[in-house]
């Protein structure tokens, strides 16, 4: 008789594989997110939900979690440089001197 640990490792690989194949992941990607779980089982899982969904006409879902994160947004200036015309732009222009 297996052990029972062995058993439930390799039956946790083969539905990794599968969410796997239906999360759209390809193989690779799977077995590099599941390093510990036996590639051969994740294989497995991945190949027979690959047929169920062919057979069966079934759309893959596009993974939500593993987005990149939006870009931070633009840093804003640390000081502003004001020189003497920007100084006050609701201001009456100054009246030129006559001559």
């Amino acid at each position: 008789m297996a052990d029972p640990k062995i058993a439930q490792r390799e039956a946790e690989a083969k539905a990794i594989g599968s969410a796997c194949r239906h999360g759209l992941r390809s193989i690779e990607d799977c077995y590099s997110l599941n390093e510990k779980a036996s590639k051969s089982a994740i294989f497995n899982g991945w190949k027979e939900m690959d047929l169920y969904m062919r057979e069966n006409k079934i759309e893959g879902v596009a993974p939500q979690g593993l987005k990149p994160p939006p870009p931070p947004p633009p840093p804003q200036p640390a000081e502003a440089v004001i020189t003497e015309e920007e100084e006050d732009p609701k201001a009456k222009p100054k009246a030129k001197p006559k001559g």
